[in-house]
């Protein structure tokens, strides 16, 4: 009787263990210009399996993880400027974009990129140079 019901256990522990995997459920993802100054209007859906360019702003549902901290490698070249790297939106996922050395710009001042939570949406504002 014993071993029945530790066959019996055993099974059921084992039935009960099985990992589900399910999928990510799907996001409505936009991609829009920024508007200076004025709230991003909502839009059409797009397929988000490309690079976001600088100019575009993402909304998503989901929360960018927290930045890495990067090691910030040796200055190649005299007035280099190091752009930092940030969360982007790939593939229907955040993946990190390391950061980069860039040639300065006379005149121009670099604009981090920035994930902003508006109505409990988050909002990717892309980088860029901005005139001083």
């Amino acid at each position: 009787m014993f071993k029945i019901k530790l066959l019996i256990v055993s099974a059921s522990a084992a039935m009960l263990s099985a990992c589900v995997v399910s999928p990510y459920p799907q996001r409505v993802v936009y991609a829009q210009p920024v508007p200076s100054g004025q709230p991003v209007p909502v839009g059409q859906p797009v397929p988000m399996s490309q690079p976001v360019p600088v100019e575009d702003t993402v909304v998503v549902d989901v929360a960018p993880p927290a930045p890495y901290v990067e090691v910030v490698p040796a200055v190649p070249f005299v007035d280099a400027i190091w752009i930092g790297g940030y969360w982007g939106w790939y593939g229907g996922r955040h993946q990190w974009v390391p950061g980069r050395w860039e040639h300065p710009r006379p005149g121009y001042t670099w604009r981090a990129h920035a994930w902003v939570n508006q109505g409990g949406r988050w909002h990717l504002h892309g980088g860029g140079w901005v005139r001083r």
